[in-house]
């Protein structure tokens, strides 16, 4: 059974996925531009916030920009460069054998580490999703790890959602790597909580007024209620109505799309839901 109306229109702020949630490929999700562009109309605090680690957040901004979103760098989170907040926290300015793309790699380097080629050299370990991927990299990274280096994940998604369907994402790569290496990587964006706790403190609302909404139960959902967050769950990208409702804590609200989140969030005064909203008002409830 969904939250109540009431209680979603009581959300301060949002936590919103992008792969399958806002876009998918190069196209917005229908109805994610309306609710984002009254979002920022209403004054209401949100960030994107992506497991993506591949693109540094001005170019996410800018990908947005294109499709008639409205963005800044600032707009938006990666797990990039929480994963490098996370490593300067215990390991600071140490040598990094990486796997990953332009994200990551800027994140790391802009938060003071240098990153190497060879892995005797490596001091941590760092996966991202990476397009580039070749056996020889797999290969030295196990090699670091095998010699002692810890390994960090910038998120364990196994798959993608692209216009042309799921395609493998930096948990594909990182299930090969442990599998060769026999360890367990930190893995820091959702389903863990490290990454959406992060985007809360930017937003500064209380968690238990602030929604994780995304597409993928495994990951947006469980990983909202373990931040402590309230969640929506949107059928418009990976996950699918059964997943939701197999969960064993099912999102807070589960529907079609953003399309639907503004038509609840910010409905017409003149339209069923707005009548709703204002008879609950006006009783106190």
């Amino acid at each position: 059974m969904m939250a109540s109306l009431e209680a979603l229109r009581a959300l301060q702020g949002f936590i919103l996925d992008l792969d399958g949630t806002v876009y998918r490929g190069e196209h917005p999700v229908a109805g994610a531009p309306e609710f984002l562009a009254h979002l920022r109309a209403a004054h209401v605090p949100f960030r994107y916030v992506t497991n993506n680690s591949s693109t540094p957040p001005a170019r996410v901004a800018k990908r947005l920009c294109d499709m008639g979103i409205p963005a800044a760098a600032d707009d938006v989170l990666t797990s990039a460069e929480v994963t490098a907040a996370v490593l300067a926290a215990s390991m600071p300015g140490c040598r990094v054998f990486l796997i990953g793309e332009d994200g990551i790699r800027e994140a790391l380097l802009g938060a003071g580490f240098t990153i190497v080629n060879e892995f005797k050299e490596a001091q941590a370990v760092v996966l991202g999703w990476d397009r580039q991927l070749t056996w020889a990299k797999l290969r030295d990274a196990a090699l670091a790890v095998r010699a002692g280096a810890p390994l960090l994940a910038t998120n364990s998604d196994r798959t993608l959602p692209t216009e042309d369907g799921e395609v493998p994402g930096a948990g594909s790569e990182l299930a090969a790597l442990e599998a060769a290496t026999d360890a367990k990587a930190t893995v820091i964006g959702k389903p863990a909580p490290t990454m959406l706790q992060h985007a809360l403190r930017l937003l500064g609302t209380p968690a238990g007024l602030t929604a994780c909404v995304g597409d993928r139960p495994e990951n947006d959902i469980v990983g909202g209620q373990a931040a402590g967050l309230r969640t929506i769950g949107v059928l418009s990208g990976a996950g699918s109505r059964s997943g939701f409702a197999a969960l064993s804590s099912p999102p807070d609200w589960l529907l079609q799309d953003l399309g639907e989140l503004d038509a609840r969030y910010f409905p017409a005064p003149g339209s069923p839901l707005g009548a709703a909203v204002s008879l609950a008002a006006r009783s106190g409830r």
